[in-house]
């Protein structure tokens, strides 16, 4: 009898310790699963963020793909030669800028310095597409019908510049407007190491003292 009691219990210890290994290899793969949940959406939101910044930089590629890195020594009738200019015409400075690529950190020929107020201009080219944000620089003189006050940020403007394709007899909102010296400069595109001829325009405060 004794003996009978003793191998029932041993099969109730077994059985229940079964359940409890069963309960242990459940909640194991329980967190397996969740990890592996996890570690799928961390790759899901890397992924993600991987896309949307090669997005963005095929957007800012877009954007100044229609830009003329070179332009010509002609400038603006009514533009006048900036008397004391901190950079005089042929001297050596620093660009400041990202304008395009290749153009921050290069250094710079002076080729023309004019004293005039600068515009910074949303527009939609003419040429059809997305509207082009805050593009730097339009001066004073490359606008139609100026007249002799500066514009205000707000005002709505038609533009004669060429700097990029569908520009020249846009519709623009000026941004931002300064007063102060602007440059044409001649420099060596930093990426692709082209040489870069009259650009328009950068403005004194996007320059430094060649060190």
């Amino acid at each position: 009898m004794q003996k009978k009691s003793k191998i029932t219990f041993l099969f109730i210890m077994l059985a229940s310790l079964f359940l409890v290994l069963g309960a242990c290899s459940n909640a194991t793969d329980e967190a397996q699963d969740t990890n592996e949940e996890a570690e799928n959406a961390n790759q899901e939101i890397t992924t993600e963020e991987e896309e949307n910044k090669e997005s963005s930089n095929v957007e800012e590629e877009m954007d100044h793909a229609g830009m003329n890195h070179s332009g010509s020594s002609e400038v603006p009738e009514g533009l006048e030669e900036a008397e004391n200019p901190t950079y005089p015409v042929g001297s050596k400075a620093m660009i400041h800028a990202s304008h395009m690529p290749g153009m921050n950190g290069a250094e710079a020929t002076i080729s023309g310095a004019f004293d005039t107020t600068v515009y910074s201009v949303t527009y939609t080219p003419t040429t059809g597409g997305e509207p082009v944000e805050d593009h730097k620089w339009v001066i004073h003189e490359e606008i139609e019908n100026a007249g002799d006050e500066p514009f205000q940020p707000g005002d709505e403007v038609v533009l004669n510049a060429e700097h990029m394709e569908g520009m020249k007899g846009a519709t623009a909102m000026v941004d931002s407007a300064e007063q102060t010296t602007v440059y044409m400069v001649d420099y060596t595109d930093t990426e692709t190491s082209e040489k870069v001829t009259y650009h328009k325009w950068v403005t004194e405060s996007e320059l430094s003292p060649v060190e």
